[in-house]
């Protein structure tokens, strides 16, 4: 039987998730006990005063990975995601380069 409408393939997305506030002693033992942050598509990187997670997620669609991404975030009580990173190689992986959007020259 035919599929009734078109299968989306999925693409492997990166972007960084960044925290409004470090993590607090509290909040970095629940974070240790929280299984879905242990299967390898999202790790913290702490700094002074930071904290934000490194995210890879396969998704046919940006706006799912990170739907995905941020529902990791439904058990982890006072945890705030101030903003989102792309980065510029998965965008231009993924055929999202436009003028608009290009990567910076180094």
């Amino acid at each position: 039987m035919p599929s009734s409408g078109p299968t989306a393939t999925a693409r492997k997305w990166h972007f960084t998730l960044h925290l409004a506030d470090a993590l607090t002693e509290e909040q970095s033992d629940t974070l240790a006990g929280l299984d879905r942050f242990n299967d390898g598509r999202i790790g913290l990187v702490e700094g002074p005063g930071t904290a934000e997670f490194m995210c890879s997620f396969a998704a046919p669609t940006l706006t799912e990975a990170v739907t995905e991404a941020l529902g990791f975030f439904e058990d982890f009580p006072g945890v705030l995601v101030r903003s989102l990173e792309l980065d510029a190689l998965a965008l231009e992986a993924n055929g999202m380069t436009t003028p608009a959007v290009v990567r910076v020259p180094a």
